[in-house]
C-alpha cells in the first residue's frame, strides 16, 4: 500500500523534472555536433516511485530476442522489456510531461532543429538484470526520428556511443539513475545519421525508460489514448 501511495503522489511529474526547457534546449543544441548528451531529469523519490510501479503494476515483461539480424550486422541482446504501461500510471505521466517540456525547448531554438513537430508516441521499459550482457553496438531503427530519450531509473551500466558496429572508439555517456540521455535521430538539424550505441557492464539491476517518435504510428496514439 505504501508504494501505491507514493506512485499516486508522483503521477504529475511536471514539477519534478529537474531540467527546464532552457536546459533541454541547450542539450538539443549540442546534438548538432554530438551524438548523445546526458542531463538530470528526475529526483530520487520520482525514480523510486517509477521502479515501484515497474515491480507492482507493469505487466507484459518478456525477454528481448537474443539475436537480431545476422552475420556482421547481428545485434546480441540480453535484457527484458515491456510496452504494457498503465495509462493511469507514472510512466505515461512522465512521458506527457517530458513531451510538453521538449516541445517548449524545441520551440525556443532558432532556426528550428526539426522540419516537423516532435511528439513522443513510443514508450518502452527495459530491465537489465545484474551481470547480463546488455546489448551490442547497434543503431535505432530508421523509423524513429528527431530525438531519442532514455531515462535511467535504477542500477548501473555503461552506455556508450561507438563509431561503428564493431564498437570502435566507444565513448561513455555517464547517466546515473535520474539522468536522461538524449540521442540524435534522423531529421534533427537536417542530419540523417543514426549513432551506434551499446550497453555493457551491468553491475546492478538497471531499469531504463525509452521514449521516441515512431513514424509508423499516429502521432497521438500513445499519450492521448
Amino acid at each position: 500500500r505504501g508504494r501505491r501511495v507514493v506512485i499516486q503522489a508522483m503521477l504529475d511529474f511536471e514539477m519534478d523534472l529537474l531540467s527546464d526547457a532552457r536546459d533541454l534546449a541547450a542539450a538539443v543544441r549540442r546534438l548538432e555536433v554530438e551524438d548523445a548528451v546526458s542531463l538530470p531529469l528526475l529526483g530520487r523519490e520520482a525514480c523510486a516511485a517509477l521502479v515501484a510501479e515497474a515491480e507492482t503494476r507493469v505487466t507484459g515483461w518478456r525477454p528481448a530476442r537474443p539475436v537480431v539480424g545476422d552475420g556482421e550486422r547481428a545485434v546480441h541482446q540480453d535484457f527484458e522489456l515491456t510496452v504494457d504501461l498503465p495509462q493511469d500510471g507514472g510512466f505515461v505521466a512522465l512521458a506527457r510531461s517530458l513531451d510538453r517540456r521538449l516541445a517548449a525547448a524545441l520551440a525556443g531554438i532558432d532556426p528550428p532543429p526539426l522540419d516537423q513537430p516532435f511528439q513522443i508516441n513510443d514508450m518502452i521499459l527495459q530491465r537489465y538484470p545484474a551481470g547480463c550482457a546488455g546489448i551490442t553496438p547497434h543503431r535505432d531503427h530508421i523509423r524513429y526520428v528527431g530525438l531519442v530519450a532514455i531515462v535511467v531509473l535504477a542500477g548501473a551500466g555503461r552506455f556508450r556511443i561507438a563509431a561503428d558496429r564493431s564498437g570502435a572508439r566507444a565513448r561513455e555517456i555517464p547517466a546515473p539513475p535520474g539522468h536522461m540521455t538524449l540521442m540524435r535521430a534522423p531529421g534533427l538539424f537536417g542530419r540523417r545519421d543514426r549513432p551506434f550505441h551499446l550497453l555493457t557492464d551491468v553491475t546492478a539491476e538497471r531499469y531504463s525508460f525509452g521514449l521516441r517518435q515512431d513514424t509508423r504510428r499516429e502521432r497521438v496514439s500513445v499519450l492521448n489514448s
